[in-house]
């Protein structure tokens, strides 16, 4: 269950479960569950993974994650962690990444384009995503989108 301790009752039905579970000797778990992206956040930054990979020859699945994530945001999305007797590396999902987290990596994404001589248009920007979106669906390939 998803308790919002902000909310008095909330808060005092989830120490109330809290104890149960101690005093049941309970396995559990607890996790901070943050809001995740939006849909429209999610489809702002597919759209320019296609544009940069269309500009400069990448394909969507490269952008997103030899650029975005390895490059450009390594921090947000590399994870090391010693299981038994080795390092196991991983790489985050983009889906694993909160609002906040994602308006950040798309931030660095887009400086990084710029630097690169390529303007990626802000989310308010809706006729330069309107023309991106139609120029990335008249390449004949899906790579893109």
């Amino acid at each position: 269950m998803i308790y919002n301790t902000k909310i008095q009752p909330e808060r005092e039905k989830a120490i109330e479960r809290f104890k149960w579970l101690i005093e049941n000797e309970k396995t559990f778990e607890l996790k901070v569950k943050n809001p995740k992206r939006s849909i429209s956040q999610n489809s702002y930054q597919h759209l320019l993974f296609g544009w940069f990979g269309l500009h400069f020859g990448y394909t969507l699945e490269e952008v997103k994650q030899e650029i975005y994530k390895k490059v450009v945001n390594p921090e947000l999305f590399y994870i090391e962690q010693i299981e038994g007797i080795v390092n196991i590396e991983r790489w985050r999902s983009t889906s694993d990444l909160d609002t906040a987290e994602t308006t950040l990596a798309i931030d660095r994404f887009r400086d990084f384009s710029a630097q690169h001589d390529l303007y990626l248009p802000e989310p308010s920007d809706l006729p330069a995503l309107r023309e991106i979106e139609r120029e990335l669906s008249k390449n004949s390939s899906k790579q893109y989108l």
